[in-house]
């Protein structure tokens, strides 16, 4: 996702987006301690775009508190 989609998303959306990121991390982090993880730039690239959701969030949420 880049970050014009993200942005597009809501709230609620961004945060379940999170919630399946995280859950992705986890399982990729399963296969590299069994030795089976083919593509282990994944993890990085999984990171990055919950820290984009991350922002994002905290921005529209800052913005409506503000409001």
């Amino acid at each position: 996702m880049n970050l014009d989609e993200i942005r597009e998303l809501t709230p609620t959306e961004l945060s379940s987006r999170k919630k399946e990121l995280r859950q992705e991390i986890f399982h990729l982090r399963l296969q590299q301690q069994a030795g089976q993880l083919e593509k282990p730039h994944l993890l990085r690239t999984l990171r990055r775009e919950i820290a984009r959701l991350e922002t994002v969030l905290s921005t529209k949420t800052g913005a409506s508190k503000a409001s």
